[in-house]
């Protein structure tokens, strides 16, 4: 079974060799291939070359064009600089005043340079992986893109000082966001992923108020262009899983601080969750055995259709023979059921 196969029979609760292996890879991958992030960031050869890589040698079910928030930001004007081998950095937001939102001017993928390098890099991996493996491209939630053009703190103030403003602000923030996504999907992408961090935050209340309403959005148009969606927040939760589910993801990633069991039992038939062992605690500093029985622990959370995945991305230094044990309880738990 390959892993195209694998993963819509797993998302249709029918029988697979092994749950799908859905970890997400970026630094690591970057220095697993031997290059600075720098050129991971920028160079969309470099970035293919590097999640073949990982793909092929941990038994990934997925290569992904996931890199860093500033693809869109970027786009609109948002300086932002790439140390040789650190993460980027975005010292000055964008928009440093309410008025500043009169300029704001909606960046096209395919003329924006980062935003085209990464529709370039689902292109490449279509290519080059064939039809048996998933690609996944990646875009930036409303909310998530506000607060990298505005700044977290200054957002949040936002939402209570001037929300109408705040509401015009995410209204393109979507629109870059659809456009964008369907230029991957033009490309290849069978996936994409929406990162919206922040979101994790916020208050249920403000969540379904300003975050909710774009991810549906956004997910709606992604179904509509015949491709699957994948929701990404990093942190606890909990609160938020009843609305997250709401969003019209097919896959929802849950962070470690997530009780991936209720969540399954609750949800499992709505969903397919994606996780969600401590990728720090356990992927990156825990033996083999640690990682073996983690992963074990989170497949018998949802038996049926749930992905595996570290909580979040894994670790750049992450010991070999960790994400191979990983595999290796995929497969036993595989074997379990067959």
């Amino acid at each position: 079974m390959h892993a195209y196969q694998r993963m819509l029979k797993r998302l249709n609760g029918e029988p697979v060799d092994r749950p799908p292996n859905f970890d997400l890879f970026m630094t690591f991958a970057a220095h697993y291939v031997g290059q600075p992030l720098s050129r991971y960031y920028l160079d969309h050869r470099v970035l293919v070359k590097a999640n073949l890589a990982v793909h092929e040698d941990f038994a990934v079910d997925i290569v992904q064009a996931i890199s860093d928030p500033y693809r869109e930001a970027t786009g609109f004007g948002a300086d932002v600089e790439f140390p040789e081998d650190g993460l980027p950095v975005c010292r000055t937001p964008l928009l440093l005043t309410p008025e500043d939102l009169k300029k704001l001017q909606k960046p096209d993928p395919a003329i924006a340079p980062r935003m085209l390098d990464r529709v370039e890099g689902v292109r490449l991996m279509c290519a080059q992986a064939g039809r048996e493996v998933p690609v996944m491209g990646w875009v930036e939630g409303a909310l998530a893109e506000a607060g990298v053009l505005r700044g977290d703190s200054a957002l949040f103030l936002d939402a209570y000082d001037r929300p109408d403003w705040l509401v015009e602000l995410l209204e393109i923030c979507t629109d870059v966001a659809i456009d964008f996504a369907g230029a991957q999907v033009e490309a290849g992408a069978h996936i994409i992923g929406m990162g919206d961090a922040i979101a994790s935050q916020i208050s249920p209340q403000m969540y379904r108020k300003f975050a909710l309403p774009y991810e549906k959005r956004i997910f709606d148009a992604v179904h509509e262009m015949g491709a699957l969606g994948r929701l990404h927040i990093c942190g606890d939760t909990t609160k938020l899983l009843p609305d997250m589910v709401e969003s019209g993801a097919d896959f929802i990633d849950l962070d470690w601080m997530v009780d991936m069991r209720a969540a399954g039992a609750k949800f499992g038939d709505q969903v397919s969750f994606c996780g969600n062992f401590d990728p720090i605690a356990v992927m990156l500093q825990g033996s083999p055995e640690d990682v073996y029985r983690a992963t074990l622990d989170c497949m018998h959370a949802e038996e049926l259709r749930s992905f595996s995945a570290a909580g979040c991305e894994i670790p750049d230094g992450t010991p070999h023979d960790n994400l191979r044990a990983q595999v290796q309880a995929l497969r036993d738990f595989g074997a379990s059921l067959a």
